[in-house]
């Protein structure tokens, strides 16, 4: 029991890491961070950024490889971070801005790929 437990926080704690590196290199990008973790009842968001004129739901993956992490994001994943998009657009009434749902993946050593507009909502 001891070790499945070790094993939940190692996961966990990897996961804020690479949700630590997304935003660094989101904000070197130019991005504006305007929420990490957002949770509400209908699902979580890694991170929600702005550049200009457009508001990027950003789903984080970090794994052995680029492939595993981009296999990672599975369809009801992404309708539920799309769900999520709409509470935050509702709640925050987020108007006059294109809306994007991007993918970051991280896999060792340090490779970082950026995929935006990574799906379109309802695919």
């Amino acid at each position: 029991m001891k070790k499945a437990i070790s094993h939940k926080k190692q996961t966990y704690d990897r996961g804020l890491r690479a949700e630590k590196i997304a935003r660094i290199y989101l904000r070197l990008k130019g991005y504006k961070i305007l929420e990490q973790r957002y949770k509400t009842p209908v699902g979580e968001i890694d991170l929600i950024v702005q550049k200009r004129n457009v508001v990027a739901f950003v789903e984080v993956k970090a794994r052995s490889t680029q492939m595993t992490a981009l296999e990672s994001l599975t369809p009801m994943m992404r309708r539920r971070i799309e769900r999520t998009a709409a509470y935050y657009a509702a709640r925050k009434n987020v108007k006059n801005v294109d809306l994007r749902f991007d993918l970051i993946t991280l896999s060792p050593p340090f490779h970082i790929h950026h995929l935006d507009n990574a799906w379109i909502h309802g695919t």
